[in-house]
């Protein structure tokens, strides 16, 4: 019988958690819009060709770790939204895949901290997932709010990248920006930016070794350029690398100036610069700084003034002082009182007393002479 309610047990927790890992990411309804029919799941492969703006898009899924992808419709009176949403590993596997969809020319359309889009599609990051929307022009992107504010309930809250705050967002050219985690995610991330010669370098930059790279187009009033930002675990894995980058690099890209600067665990590159001036402005602009800090002990107005702090060391010290001379002559005084009432019995019986002779004389050293 408890064999039998074990097992009833187990198969109720495996339905549920098979439940739970098949529900739907996509909801029946947001605001006014209702789906028209339940969310399909998609692989990889039923993706209509030319769905991604990059090259080897199917390779740079699975590298993010795509889980599966669901796709939904949505109407709210005449108008509809096609929505798609990639379920990846992690948000950071997630944030690869959004920034894979973006593109020069989108606008930012402040749905959540990453979102982006055009007079017909949407895009935005909720933790693990990236919606990729294809709405109409007398559709508003504002309307997403609420799948965004429903989609964040079970959303996975692991922080971003620190990568993603390096990148300086004067001069930056918005939809340009693109996260790589693995070699397939950069090279496409280097051809989308014109930067093919640079493609190669996927294989020296490590990412067996967990470094990230992100990059990103510029153009200020002097000038333009790429920049590329690696991050590696530690400052030594940096330095180690930069060797390897400064030796794979192209014959064409250092005679266009391109060289690799670090700072701390932090590479930098710029591509295509317009002159050497505006590629270290670039640099210039990066967000990183490594601080070391050193908390020293110190006094604080909250803490007692000094005066009674000594007060009370010299108060405790006299208390264990007197504690220690007192026991120690109660002891003493004990001991002498024995000896007086019972000599020999307790203390210092000849018996258990040793003593080394010399042999200077012959007369043999009785022990109660020495006390």
């Amino acid at each position: 019988m408890p064999r039998t309610i074990l097992a009833l047990i187990l198969a109720a927790w495996t339905c549920a958690v098979g439940a739970a890992a098949n529900s739907p990411v996509l909801p029946n309804q947001f605001g006014s819009w209702q789906a028209e029919g339940p969310a399909k799941v998609m692989q990889i492969h039923d993706l209509e060709n030319g769905w991604a703006r990059w090259p080897n898009g199917e390779r740079v899924l699975k590298e993010a770790g795509l889980d599966h992808i669901e796709k939904r419709t949505y109407r709210n009176g005449v108008d509809e939204i096609a929505v798609r949403a990639f379920v990846l590993r992690d948000p950071s596997s997630a944030y690869q895949v959004y920034t894979f969809l973006l593109a020069p020319g989108m606008r930012d359309l402040a749905i959540g901290k990453d979102s982006a889009g055009t007079d017909y599609e949407v895009d935005f990051l909720v933790g693990n997932t990236v919606i990729q929307a294809g709405i109409t022009p007398t559709v508003k992107s504002d309307t997403l709010r609420d799948l965004l504010t429903q989609l964040q309930v079970k959303a996975d809250s692991t922080p971003l990248p620190p990568l993603k705050s390096y990148l300086p967002e004067h001069w930056k050219i918005f939809g340009s920006e693109k996260y790589a985690l693995g070699p397939e995610a950069f090279r496409a991330a280097m051809t989308s930016l014109r930067e093919d010669a640079g493609a190669g370098l996927a294989t020296e930059v490590g990412f067996q070794n967990g470094v990230e790279a992100i990059l990103a187009d510029y153009k200020g009033q002097h000038g333009s350029g790429t920049l590329l930002l690696l991050e590696y675990p530690t400052p030594q894995l940096a330095e180690q690398h930069l060797h390897h980058i400064e030796q794979a690099l192209p014959v064409a890209l250092k005679r266009a100036g391109v060289t690799v600067e670090r700072k701390a665990s932090l590479l930098s590159l710029v591509f295509a610069a317009t002159a050497p001036e505006h590629a270290q402005a670039i640099r210039d602009e990066v967000k990183y700084e490594t601080e070391i800090t050193w908390n020293e002990p110190g006094h604080r107005a909250t803490d007692p003034p000094m005066v009674l702090i000594m007060f009370k060391i010299f108060i405790f010290t006299g208390l264990f002082l007197g504690i220690a001379t007192a026991v120690g002559v109660a002891f003493g005084g004990f001991r002498v009182i024995i000896k007086r009432l019972f000599p020999g019995k307790v203390f210092d019986r000849p018996q258990d007393i040793e003593v080394l002779q010399m042999g200077l004389s012959g007369k043999k050293i009785d022990p109660t002479d020495m006390y």
